[in-house]
């Protein structure tokens, strides 16, 4: 599978080791940044390693910073994209097969290497389930991002605010 990842500053330090297990579970990386331990914004990160989702040259991706709700936030803005903060195994696979996340968001201060070669596993063998509840509901979720998608555009347009 094709993979794209990225970190800030504060995920730098684990964001290698995920990029080691995902090429030893045979998945194909792409490292999106960051490239070193300097100050670097999460949300930039994110919409680089996110694009490549949306466009569909990756299949998924995985987020590293400190937390991990910086960039689930962030990614969570991009219409196409469905973050989720995964600190344990249960939800590494629930949020895949429930939610059907594509961006998998991790914290480097929060979980250690142990960990990451479990979440990753979990997170990329998941599959979205066929029940139609869950269907249901992912599409309520779409429809809901193009509703206020929408509005944004048109309280833009009341604020004078240019694209």
């Amino acid at each position: 599978m094709k993979i794209a990842i990225g970190g800030d500053h504060a995920g730098f330090p684990l964001k290698g080791h995920v990029i080691d297990v995902l090429k030893e579970l045979g998945h194909e990386v792409t490292n999106c940044g960051s490239f070193d331990p300097n100050p670097v914004d999460f949300p930039d990160i994110t919409k680089v390693v996110c694009e490549k989702v949306r466009s569909g040259e990756v299949e998924k991706a995985i987020l590293v910073c400190g937390t991990g709700v910086g960039a689930s936030i962030a990614a969570n803005k991009i219409p196409g994209i469905r973050a989720s903060v995964c600190h344990d195994i249960y939800s590494a696979h629930q949020c895949v097969e429930h939610d059907d996340v594509n961006v998998m968001c991790i914290g480097a201060q929060i979980i250690g290497p142990a960990l990451v070669k479990e979440l990753v596993h979990s997170f990329l063998t998941a599959e979205f389930s066929t029940a139609e509840e869950f269907r249901r509901r992912v599409e309520k979720l779409s429809l809901m991002e193009k509703e206020y998608a929408n509005q944004l555009v048109e309280v833009k347009k009341f604020r004078g605010i240019k694209e």
